[in-house]
């Protein structure tokens, strides 16, 4: 179960990466996606819930665009632990942004995330022992200004799929990265661009409120990618060493 020792107070806002052991592979195909989203979810309540409730989640999630049905919105009654305002899930890591409305509600939502989803891929794959690392890293957000960057940073991480040197080298195409990542499924990108994939999941007023709306978050994305290949200069915005 992954822990953080260092504390986060309501309405704290961190950055949060859970990274798998040995860099071994979280996701191996769409299916393990799915229920990473279906987790992400799941886990953002102090509630318990029925598993007729569940599975009529896990349903509305998955139908609403990978079947080529209309978008659909749950009616949220959750409790929340936090407000998730971005995530990104890479092959061997999960990007998250939280802000924190219940105590502790970073720590116990992370950790329900680490549990679950862990025991669900061990289970799958027939393995045992931790899946996550024992320690997720953990910075806190503290001006308006690291908010955006570390916003950007989180959505265009996979970028690092298809380029994986882009952040040291700048792209020399970047209107072939706009579309890489706007085709990525696996984060909050495309809500923020107002293009819904899992509207249901995330709270992103708070962001788009601060951006300025969707127009204004893409056109900062987009010159973020274009940056030059610099963005080792931020890393003490993202990460704790």
């Amino acid at each position: 179960m992954p822990y953080r020792k260092e504390q986060f107070a309501n309405n704290d806002i961190g950055h949060i990466i859970l990274r798998a052991i040995d860099n071994n592979l979280l996701f191996k195909n769409i299916d393990d996606y799915y229920r990473g989203i279906f987790s992400i979810y799941e886990f953002n309540n102090s509630k318990s819930i029925t598993i007729r409730e569940r599975r009529r989640i896990r349903n509305v999630l998955k139908n609403k665009t990978y079947r080529g049905r209309a978008s659909v919105t749950l009616e949220d009654e959750r409790d929340r632990l936090v407000d998730l305002l971005c995530f990104c899930f890479m092959p061997n890591h999960i990007h998250l942004l939280l802000k924190q409305i219940k105590d502790n509600g970073i720590t116990k939502f992370v950790s329900k995330v680490g549990t679950g989803l862990g025991g669900y891929l061990n289970r799958k794959y027939n393995r045992q022992g931790y899946v996550f690392q024992n320690r997720f890293n953990a910075v806190k957000i503290k001006s308006d200004e690291q908010l955006k960057i570390t916003s950007s940073y989180i959505h265009t991480n996979p970028l690092s799929i298809k380029y994986p040197e882009w952040k040291k080298i700048k792209i020399k195409k970047p209107k072939e990265a706009h579309s890489f990542l706007e085709k990525y499924r696996w984060s909050s990108y495309l809500d923020y661009i107002n293009i819904k994939n899992f509207p249901s999941v995330i709270q992103k007023d708070f962001i788009l409120g601060t951006m300025g709306g969707f127009k204004e978050y893409k056109e900062f994305v987009n010159n973020w990618i274009e940056y030059k290949g610099e963005l080792e200069k931020y890393h003490n915005l993202f990460l704790k060493n």
